[in-house]
C-alpha cells in the first residue's frame, strides 16, 4: 500500500508579501499537481511539521502552485522565515472543493475576509476561466486595515472588469482611504442580484463567516445556495486525527466546501 503522507518536494521560486503579516508563496513541485478550486494540500516543513492550505492560485495552471498563508504559529512562522530557493512537501489535493457545475447559470456572490481571499482569489481565477457559464460575480471583501487587503493590483483589476463588481471594506480606515468603514455584513445591503438564480460563497474567520451567514439568510438566501469553507479545524488531511470532524462528517474528506444546509443543524459548527 502506498504511504499516504508520502509528499513531493516543491522548490519556492518567489515569495510575495501582501500584507505585515500574510506572504504568497509560489512553488514548484519536482511533480504536475493538479487541483480543482476549493481542494486544499498538506505543506511540510521539515523539522517544524505540516498544515492544510488550500491553493491561492489558478487551477488552470499545474507547473506551478501558489499558497497564501498567514504567520500565525510554528509551521506559519518557520514557512514565512523561508526564502526563494527552499524545499518544502507536498501532498494532496484533498476534499471537495466549490460544485462549479451547480454554479453555473446563476450570479454568485462572493463574501471573504481577512485571509480567506486566499481560496477565493483561486475560485475567481476559476470563474474567469469559464466567464460565459456564469450570470455575474460579485465580490465582497473586508479587511482590518487598508494595509491588510490582499492581492491589491488584482483586487484593483476585478473591480474594473465589467464582468464583475467589487466592493471593499474595512474595520479601521486611515487618512488615505476612501471606501467604506465596518463589518463587510455592512456591504452586502441593497444587492441588486436576483436570489432565485443566485449563490453565494463565503470564506473567513468563523465568526465573520457566522455573521455574514445569518445576514445571507436574512437577504432571502436559502440554506442550500451559501456555501462554506469550513477549514479552521483540518490537521491530518485523511480523516485520521478527527479534528475538523463537523456532526457526521469530516471537513478534510467531505468539505471542505459545505452548503449551509448539510451543516446547519450540527452544534457548534462556527467553533
Amino acid at each position: 500500500m502506498e504511504n499516504p503522507y508520502k509528499f513531493i518536494e516543491a522548490e519556492i521560486i518567489d515569495v510575495k508579501d501582501e500584507t505585515p503579516t500574510i506572504k504568497t508563496f509560489v512553488l514548484k513541485p519536482k511533480e504536475r499537481i493538479s487541483f480543482k478550486t476549493g481542494e486544499f494540500m498538506e505543506v511540510a516543513i521539515p523539522g517544524f511539521g505540516e498544515g492544510p492550505f488550500t491553493p491561492s492560485s489558478n487551477p488552470k495552471d499545474d507547473t506551478k502552485l501558489e499558497f497564501t498563508i498567514m504567520d500565525v504559529g510554528r509551521v506559519t512562522g518557520a514557512l514565512h522565515r523561508m526564502k526563494t530557493g527552499g524545499v518544502v512537501g507536498l501532498r494532496g489535493p484533498y476534499g471537495k472543493g466549490y460544485p462549479l457545475g451547480e454554479f453555473k447559470g446563476k450570479e454568485i456572490l462572493i463574501v471573504g475576509g481577512g485571509v480567506g481571499l486566499a481560496p477565493i482569489r483561486s475560485l475567481i481565477y476559476a470563474l474567469f476561466n469559464q466567464l460565459d457559464n456564469y450570470k455575474k460575480i460579485y465580490l465582497k471583501y473586508g479587511a482590518k486595515t487598508p494595509p491588510d487587503i490582499m492581492y491589491k493590483d488584482e483586487v484593483d483589476r476585478w473591480s474594473k472588469d465589467g464582468r464583475s463588481d467589487v466592493k471593499l471594506t474595512v474595520d479601521a480606515g486611515d487618512a488615505k482611504w476612501k471606501g467604506n468603514v465596518g463589518l463587510v455584513t455592512t456591504i452586502l445591503e441593497d444587492l441588486k442580484i436576483d436570489l432565485n438564480k443566485s449563490v453565494s460563497v463565503v470564506c473567513g474567520p468563523p465568526i465573520m463567516m457566522k455573521f455574514v451567514t445569518f445576514k445571507l439568510l436574512e437577504i432571502g438566501y436559502k440554506p442550500e445556495d451559501i456555501y462554506l469553507s469550513m477549514e479552521k479545524n483540518m490537521s491530518c488531511g485523511i480523516g485520521k486525527c478527527g479534528h475538523c470532524r463537523i456532526g457526521n462528517s469530516y471537513a478534510c474528506k467531505d468539505g471542505p466546501v459545505f452548503s449551509y444546509k448539510t451543516i446547519k443543524d450540527y452544534p457548534n459548527i462556527w467553533d
